[in-house]
């Protein structure tokens, strides 16, 4: 509870560590006590959860309290939004599809970015590559590569720092002069 944000969040990730303890018992080499093993795999997966929820919002926080429409979603109801077969106007809107430019720009700045992962070290191109752009989760990648979990979010963020700051030094060179 310490590291998410309910109860309900808390206990998917019980449900969770319960599952890699059930499919992962046969990996466990004995380098430490099951408990400990199991103890640090709910530490993370607490953690992980909880770091992934602190940046999602719900739509609900949006509403207007007097009208119940939503500004963000230009007027429409959270509601309308849930279920959107009953409001398409929401999703299709002109004023949302992204111009010529901006897809030109989009396509640039990934055509860059797919240079830059090309050019990263095997481990982190790797790494990066699963996790951020395949979607693969944290467990995954660990199983793939036969790494432990905190090698992987070492090469993940040396990867991602790398990235960020050519997409950075790209977007100063954008916009000078």
């Amino acid at each position: 509870m310490a590291y998410v944000p309910s109860r309900e969040i808390a206990e998917e990730v019980a449900q969770e560590v319960w599952t890699v303890l059930v499919e992962g018992l046969g990996g466990f080499q004995g380098r430490s006590t099951l408990k400990t093993w199991l103890y640090g795999i709910l530490l993370n997966k607490a953690k992980t959860s909880g770091l992934r929820e602190s940046r999602q919002v719900p739509l609900s926080t949006f509403e207007s309290g007097d009208s119940g429409r939503c500004e963000l979603l230009e007027g429409a109801s959270v509601a309308e939004v849930r279920s959107p077969g009953r409001s398409p106007w929401v999703w299709g809107n002109s004023s949302k599809t992204p111009s010529p430019e901006e897809r030109l720009l989009r396509r640039e700045l990934g055509a860059h970015r797919s240079r830059v992962i090309a050019q990263l070290p095997m481990r982190q191109r790797i790494v990066i590559t699963l996790r951020d752009v395949e979607g693969w989760s944290s467990e995954e990648v660990c199983k793939a590569l036969d790494i432990r979990s905190t090698h992987q979010r070492v090469l993940l963020h040396r990867a991602r720092v790398k990235v960020r700051e050519a997409m950075q030094a790209v977007s100063k060179r954008s916009q000078e002069p």
